[in-house]
């Protein structure tokens, strides 16, 4: 049995990170979806800056859409929405079967937006009714002026998918918003369910502190982090305010576990996925570590419900002069600033990419 097939029956959702029209027009989507027990599938501006600027594939979708006056962001949400409502389409069975646990796809709102929470919860309203589909999430970064924007979106039924965490405060305040969201829905005499997941990112932390910290203590930050999140997930799912939302026909917010390819070349390829084997969470990798993880992977020891292998570790980061809530801070900022570059990136890619067809016309 396939490393992937032991996760999924384990209860952790394997989910893609990338998206493409290669991907879907070859069959591999789908390929993934049958082999790899794959679910689910994530996206961001880098993936489809890519996409976009290493293939043809988009030119005759572009070239149709500046024929219709779009042009910059309206025509790449355009391009994305139709990739992810296919992506959607596929896991739909998923997505009817879980009963809305499983078979979702991502699309992010524009990074610029990042501390504009108006522009937030507009964008993310015309964006989740542009793609008409019920699978799938809008990506909102848990930044402080995002975590209204999210409770908002919540509270305007529109599922989420909290991006940017990197700490167990900074998952806790991302709950809290999906939280109020929903009890504001209930006490307004809407629908409790509306689904979210919590995006905490792993293998920054491992980067950040690579050069800073003993060769001990290498590549042990981000899943001793994801480790101590996941602690609090598990309380925060038992707490009395979580039962009642339950009760009242919500669902939990999902722990979702981000940014796992390895980026050091002396390690593991998928130690970020044999780490953090956990029942009722979500793993999204790049197609990399996917197929590496499904060649070599093995499953791993279950992470500890009750977080006991995680806070020694943490404790000789702090030891070895790692503030952790100061760096969790500080990776949610750079992480902001860096999903605006690869947007401009994108914008760029769109605009040289118009410019390139319509020279043919």
């Amino acid at each position: 049995m396939k490393a992937t097939q032991q996760l999924h029956d384990l209860g952790q959702s394997l989910w893609l990170d990338d998206i493409s029209r290669n991907l879907l027009d070859s069959g591999t989507l789908k390929r993934y979806v049958t082999e790899l027990s794959v679910t689910g599938l994530t996206s961001n501006p880098s993936i489809f800056a890519k996409a976009v600027k290493d293939s043809t594939d988009y030119d005759e979708s572009i070239s149709e859409k500046l024929k219709a006056g779009k042009s910059g962001e309206d025509l790449f949400f355009d391009l994305a929405i139709e990739d992810l409502r296919r992506a959607a389409d596929q896991f739909r069975p998923i997505y009817d079967q879980t009963k809305g646990i499983d078979g979702w796809v991502s699309l992010e709102v524009s990074p610029l937006l990042a501390h504009d929470t108006a522009g937030t919860v507009a964008a993310a309203k015309d964006l989740h009714a542009r793609a008409a589909r019920p699978n799938l999430f809008i990506k909102i970064p848990g930044t402080p002026e995002g975590l209204p924007a999210i409770e908002d979106s919540i509270f305007a039924g529109i599922p989420i998918n909290v991006t940017l965490l990197f700490s167990r405060e900074q998952y806790l305040a991302a709950a809290e918003a999906y939280l109020r969201g929903i009890e504001r829905r209930i006490a307004a005499g809407l629908p409790a369910d509306v689904r979210s997941v919590a995006s905490l990112f792993i293998s920054r932390w491992d980067v950040a502190v690579a050069n800073k910290v003993p060769e001990a203590l290498r590549n042990q930050l981000g899943i001793a982090v994801a480790k101590r999140a996941h602690k609090a997930s598990l309380a925060l799912l038992a707490s009395s305010r979580s039962q009642q939302i339950k009760q009242a026909g919500g669902q939990p917010q999902r722990l979702l576990f981000a940014s796992t390819g390895t980026k050091d070349p002396k390690a593991s390829d998928v130690m970020y996925i044999t780490s953090l084997a956990a029942a009722n969470t979500i793993n999204t990798m790049p197609e990399g570590t996917l197929k590496a993880f499904a060649d070599h992977g093995d499953r791993g020891a279950l992470v500890p419900l009750d977080g006991s292998d995680c806070e020694e570790v943490l404790n000789s980061f702090a030891k070895a002069g790692i503030d952790i809530d100061a760096l969790a801070n500080q990776l949610q900022d750079e992480g902001a600033k860096s999903f605006v570059k690869s947007w401009n990136e994108l914008m760029a890619s769109i605009e040289s990419k118009s410019a390139a067809l319509q020279a043919t016309v």
